[in-house]
């Protein structure tokens, strides 16, 4: 069994692996960026070393500094989480080539089913049916575009090397085509550090289902279960269901054994999750996701099993703990998943909603479970995912199960930064969810979600104690220390050069699409990030609605649009600058 885990990624995963070594005996080891120096996760492991930078560029995925705190720590193990380098061969062999256990697949199966394309080709030799599509990778507009012309629109513009939609665009003409795949390629870059597509044909209104798998070194690997995960806005779940419900009979157990043949045919081990999407009683494989995955503990409380500590023990060359037979015995009732996301969903929009959360309750009671990567007075970063928590609901039935996770939904808190969480509610409680009627398209094209409001801002607390905790940090040698103390409740000023004038407040997030106030032609920013496309040159005339600039924040890109018709005045951006919430980057007259 491994000694030292170092968990070379952030947030909730680096708490629930940092639990699963607790359980076991292990120590473990976290890394940080600046912005993260005073994180959860940081706080709950065993040392914490500093990868420095605030983007994910800069440290959770800079290779070197995490080598560098894997020597400095002794770590003999490293857990990728998912997202970052969960997914690259090259981190794992640099980890392997130390003699350090990657907790994760071969990198050689990495490279085959992490890369979309050839994981198509895999698909193939083990048998799964595969969505019309490329095999290769597209370099250009024009392939693109050819491909639309013969099988038609729309399409789907990929990420070889990502998941989690991020990266992903639909097209449903030529003409969006430049546009896509160059968003496409740039999302893809930032969250995954490579920037090939490829394109598959967009089919009409699917569900979206998986299977997780466990491979041991000694040849065996077993499906835990299937998942339902259709519940979904820019194709990004929402909503993740175990078992995946209401399916032809025989298709569950068929796409189990489709997916144990994927697995065997790059020689996989340890956790991965094959994705196919189902229509009219056909399923076809999607793409294999060579990690754990976000929605992985739905499938835990149905069947009662650890997939982190199966990992760790598969990593330190034990067999699986269980066979095919003995898993399909521990499967009983139905468990929810629901992602509380940092996004404000009124309107229907979702727009990242970076800030510090002031207050943070998680709900309680028989069958709940909370996995959070944040509490009260932590910050969610622009930079990064915005991820908030997991809330994973268990009942004897799918009925029971959705009646307690909307109980569960209706009793959480969060406030300071808005969250998916009335989306949640208003999914749950639709007939159609219900009824298990909707789609991966079903949340964009027919929930309404145009009575949800933003968040108010929390009363202020009267009679406060004096006193508060304060935490400040030490580095020595890269290495963090933490000191309490506690100090008079007073606002802490950073040292610096004063502010010409202070910054006037930032609108909801809800009133976005443009400018602030009706007409007035100002285009302000509804939330922080950077821009990394302008649309529009001083002089050229817009109509309302138009997209302007193209923000990303929380490595979503998002189209800042006018908010009137005219001509435009002044630019006050550019790729590349960083903007916060309220501010104007277009002024049309």
């Amino acid at each position: 069994m491994l000694k030292k885990i170092l968990i070379a990624n952030r947030g909730e995963i680096a708490v629930r692996v940092i639990r699963a070594a607790r359980e076991l005996g292990i120590a473990t080891v976290a890394v940080y960026s600046e912005l993260d120096r005073n994180a959860l996760h940081v706080r709950l492991a065993d040392e914490a070393y500093a990868l420095g930078g605030s983007t994910a560029a800069e440290s959770y995925l800079n290779t070197e500094a995490i080598l560098n705190a894997i020597e400095q720590s002794g770590a003999d193990g490293v857990h990728p989480g998912y997202g970052f380098f969960s997914e690259n061969a090259d981190f794992a062999r640099a980890i392997t080539a130390k003699g350090v256990t990657f907790i994760g697949p071969p990198p050689a199966a990495i490279d085959e089913m992490g890369d979309k394309v050839s994981s198509r080709k895999a698909a193939l030799r083990g048998g799964a049916p595969i969505v019309p599509g490329t095999t290769e990778f597209v370099h250009s507009a024009d392939e693109i575009r050819a491909f639309g012309a013969e099988h038609g629109y729309p399409i789907a513009i990929k990420a070889a090397f990502g998941g989690g939609g991020r990266g992903m665009k639909v097209v449903r003409s030529a003409e969006e085509v430049q546009e896509a795949m160059d968003s496409a390629k740039r999302e893809s870059k930032a969250f995954f550090g490579r920037d090939e597509i490829y394109i598959e044909r967009y089919l009409t209104w699917p569900r979206h289902v998986e299977v997780q798998i466990v491979g041991d070194q000694h040849g065996d690997v077993v499906w835990v279960s299937t998942r339902d995960c259709s519940a979904q806005r820019r194709h990004q779940k929402l909503i993740e269901e175990a078992p995946s419900y209401g399916m032809a009979p025989g298709i569950e157990e068929a796409m189990g054994e489709a997916a144990i043949k994927a697995a065997k045919a790059v020689g996989y081990f340890n956790a991965g999750t094959v994705e196919f999407i189902y229509q009219d009683g056909e399923f076809f494989f999607l793409e294999m996701n060579t990690r754990l995955q976000v929605e992985h503990p739905v499938t835990e409380v149905i069947t009662g099993i650890d997939l982190v500590e199966w990992q760790i023990r598969v990593a330190s060359g034990e067999r699986l703990p269980m066979t095919q037979d003995e898993i399909a015995a521990h499967r009983r009732g139905h468990g929810i998943e629901v992602r509380i996301n940092a996004e404000n969903p009124a309107g229907g929009k979702f727009l990242p909603s970076p800030g510090t959360i002031s207050k943070l309750v998680a709900p309680d009671g028989f069958g709940i479970r909370f996995d959070a990567g944040y509490e009260s007075g932590d910050t969610v970063s622009q930079y990064y995912d915005n991820l908030v928590g997991k809330l994973i609901v268990w009942g004897k039935d799918r009925p029971t199960a959705i009646a307690r996770t909307i109980r569960a939904l209706e009793e959480m808190v969060v406030e300071g930064v808005a969250t998916t969480i009335p989306a949640d509610i208003a999914i749950l409680k639709h007939a159609d969810f219900q009824a298990m009627t909707h789609s991966t398209k079903w949340v964009e094209e027919v929930l309404d979600l145009s009575g949800v409001e933003p968040p108010k801002p929390p009363a202020a607390a009267e009679g406060a104690d004096p006193l508060v905790q304060r935490s400040t940090t030490v580095e020595v040698n890269g290495k963090r220390f933490d000191v309490k103390m506690w100090v008079p409740d007073v606002p802490m000023v950073a040292a610096g050069p004063a502010k010409a004038a202070a910054k006037k407040p930032a609108r909801s997030a809800s009133q976005s699409g443009g400018g602030a106030g009706a007409g007035s032609g100002n285009v302000e920013v509804p939330m922080q990030g950077t821009i990394v496309k302008v649309l529009v040159e001083v002089g050229q005339s817009v109509e309302a609605g138009q997209a302007v600039v193209v923000l990303e924040a929380m490595k979503m890109e998002n189209q800042i649009t006018a908010d009137k018709a005219g001509t435009v005045k002044e630019i006050k951006v550019s790729a590349g600058s960083t903007v916060g919430a309220g501010d104007v980057v277009v002024v049309i007259e």
